[in-house]
């Protein structure tokens, strides 16, 4: 069902992810902790934040570099967050075909898990669906380009090639989603220095696995450890 609506999402957006294609940039955390704390500054965290809640379009590139990869500075963050709504979602995302009555519950519960976590990707691509099964192409188009440009961020922040250029991600879920998302099927996952590594079945792809820097995920397991 999820690689249904994924595929979906694509052609309603018809966005194209680019980012392999183009030069990667290793994120400078220092330079990005600074920029979303200056009040000045285009990329100051809680403008950008309450553009991120309504959906705005108009948030570039480089916005979304900052909001995605400003979040582990933010108290709120929790590497190992999970939604209090998770059983109930999962519920609905195994159903093969959605009733009407279900699209209001849907929202309510997407939105109460966002309000938690605004980077719940898995969510954020699904509300845009059951948004276009009720008709409003318009708030299917802007949870889509959301969607993307989170994939976008977290694609362009490395190649996963090596651990130095693993690509960053917020929650291990987000490591899944995007190999979901190039139909990659992992085959088993270690930690390697700071990075999870995610193997393949030898020779079924161009690659054995990929890289995924969770650096500030340690982090944050660490600080949780000493509160």
């Amino acid at each position: 069902m999820i690689k249904k609506i994924i595929l979906l999402i694509v052609i309603l957006f018809s966005a194209k992810i680019t980012a392999q294609e183009e030069a990667f940039q290793i994120p400078d955390y220092k330079a990005i902790e600074k920029e979303i704390q200056d009040k000045n500054s285009p990329n100051y965290y809680p403008k950008l934040m309450e553009r991120l809640v309504k959906n705005d379009t108009l948030l570039t590139a480089e916005n979304y570099k900052h909001l995605y990869l400003g979040y582990v500075f933010q108290p709120e963050y929790n590497a190992f967050w999970t939604s209090k709504n998770e059983k109930k979602l999962r519920e609905l995302y195994g159903k093969e075909k959605l009733e009407t009555a279900d699209y209001d519950k849907i929202i309510e519960l997407i939105n109460s898990t966002l309000k938690e976590f605004p980077f719940d990707l898995n969510p954020i691509n699904y509300l845009a669906y059951v948004y276009h099964l009720k008709g409003d192409e318009g708030m299917a188009k802007s949870l889509s380009f959301k969607f993307h440009s989170i994939m976008n961020t977290i694609l362009s922040s490395g190649d996963g090639k090596t651990c130095e250029t693993g690509f960053h991600v917020l929650l291990v879920d987000h490591e899944y989603t995007l190999l979901s998302f190039f139909e990659l099927e992992p085959k088993g996952q270690s930690l390697v220095g700071k990075c999870d590594y995610l193997k393949f079945e030898k020779g079924k792809y161009k690659v054995d696995g990929i890289y995924f820097n969770i650096e500030k995920m340690l982090e944050n397991e660490t600080k949780a450890f000493k509160k």
